[in-house]
């Protein structure tokens, strides 16, 4: 049986990640992160205590965004310019093999990676919860976990992308390396602080729907959005997401829009990329 060159390249995006232990470092961050912030968060006033859901979701949601878009742009980064470097993109295409399949193949590695680790990480959260919470409703607990990482594997798959983008754009490895910190620090930081800034500033013009718009055109303000939406978050950024007139299924729809788009916009750059 003829095995797709999709699934051969995805298979060896894998190994090489198995083998320089990336599948393992990111998991142990991510099982670290969600245990923490789980069992360990309420220590800051002075007590143990389970969170609620709620609380829970907001929290992980919170500390994720920053976590996830850097380690899937980490994994991602040198998905092309690496393999320029060392030749072996050069001989890749040399086979019967279109780019788009590299390209499909090599996102379906990462993508998979990425799953493996999120899904390790908070599934084995939420079945420790169900073991030793015995506040929580079994079937509120897996559904709210259960979209917390749908979302969450949403996230690193945009931002797997804009790692394949920074790296078909990049001449060396160094520089991507200072690539995807950029955008990973305008992405998560900057916009929502420019965001913010203009929040506060209460310009006449500036309504919900606006608001709607501007979380919209940053996948992490998705994120958040989409695990926020509807609980009490208090004040500031948080509330706004909390907020969004919009409902579930349309933000998951805008997570995949930008996916779809970001994939687009890599294919025809390496498309367009000379070797």
């Amino acid at each position: 049986m003829r095995i797709s060159p999709v699934c051969v390249i995805a298979k060896k995006e894998i190994q090489d990640s198995l083998r320089n232990r990336w599948v393992l470092f990111i998991s142990l961050i991510f099982l670290i992160l969600s245990l923490s912030v789980t069992f360990a968060g309420s220590a800051v006033a002075g007590s143990l205590s389970l969170p609620t859901l709620d609380a829970l979701i907001s929290s992980l949601s919170t500390i994720s965004v920053f976590i996830i878009p850097l380690a899937a742009m980490l994994v991602s980064y040198d998905a092309f310019v690496g393999e320029d470097e060392s030749g072996t993109l050069l001989l890749l295409l040399s086979y019967p093999i279109s780019r788009w399949q590299i390209l499909m193949g090599k996102l379906l590695g990462h993508s998979l990676i990425m799953i493996a680790t999120i899904g390790f990480a908070f599934g084995l959260t939420a079945m420790l919860l169900l073991a030793v919470g015995g506040q929580y409703e079994p079937q509120v607990l897996l559904s709210q976990f259960g979209q917390f990482i749908l979302s969450s594997i949403m996230l690193a798959i945009a931002f797997i992308l804009l790692g394949y983008i920074v790296s078909l754009k990049s001449a060396e490895k160094a520089k991507a390396v200072a690539s995807i910190l950029f955008v990973w620090f305008v992405f998560v930081l900057i916009y929502d602080l420019i965001l913010l800034t203009i929040l506060v500033a209460d310009l006449a013009f500036f309504n919900q729907y606006i608001i709607n718009v501007l979380i919209a055109l940053n996948p992490t303000d998705l994120y958040r959005a989409i695990n926020l939406i509807g609980m009490e978050s208090g004040k500031g950024s948080l509330a706004m997401f909390s907020a969004v007139a919009w409902g579930k299924l349309a933000l998951y729809a805008v997570m995949l829009l930008w996916i779809s788009v970001l994939v687009f916009i890599a294919s025809q750059i390496f498309k367009r990329r000379t070797l």
